[in-house]
């Protein structure tokens, strides 16, 4: 049994978004967060070590928090999606959605992680639009930049961000906006 990871199904994973009563319009984010993500597994040049089904759980589960965030005002869904996800068992997955507000752990010279694909591929889906960077960070910045710190939080993080979307883009074989035009 080692090396196993546990997994959710895609259809387990809509019975958890069900459980967890995530709202509609965020139920939708997250399935265009799953779009954009197998858009880039599937066009990356060296994805052996990615495994699919954990990136399409990821993207779905990412903000199974969020709901009850906002209803409780607790600021960080990202964590409390971390913690529900390990107490379900499904520490890989908790990992990466603890990472998807606050990354940490960026190699830019190391292969691209499910992590960075679910983290990058939520900075393109502004509610289940697919945009650009800068406007998604414009938007973080007006809903969330409550205080001067979060909003200089949100803008200083835009230098990471673009330096993740470089690592992403010169692994793809194809151009990443051409493709997410597509959808």
């Amino acid at each position: 049994m080692t090396g196993m990871i546990k997994i959710p199904t895609e259809t387990e994973c809509f019975s958890l978004i069900q459980e967890y009563n995530m709202l509609p319009n965020i139920i939708e984010h997250s399935i265009q967060v799953k779009n954009v993500s197998l858009i880039i597994y599937d066009n990356l040049n060296e994805k052996d070590t990615l495994n699919r089904e954990l990136i399409i759980a990821s993207a779905l589960l990412h903000d199974i928090a969020k709901t009850s965030s906002i209803i409780n005002r607790e600021l960080r869904h990202d964590l409390k999606g971390g913690e529900i996800l390990r107490e379900l068992g499904y520490d890989e997955i908790a990992e990466i959605v603890e990472s998807h507000v606050i990354f940490s752990d960026f190699d830019p010279n190391g292969p691209v992680t499910e992590k960075e694909i679910i983290y990058y591929a939520d900075k393109r889906v502004m509610h289940d639009q697919i945009v650009t960077i800068d406007s998604r960070i414009a938007d973080l910045v007006k809903r969330y930049g409550k205080t001067e710190k979060i909003r200089e939080m949100i803008i200083n993080n835009t230098k990471f961000v673009k330096s993740l979307e470089a690592k992403i883009r010169s692994r793809m074989s194809g151009d990443i906006d051409a493709l997410l035009e597509l959808e």
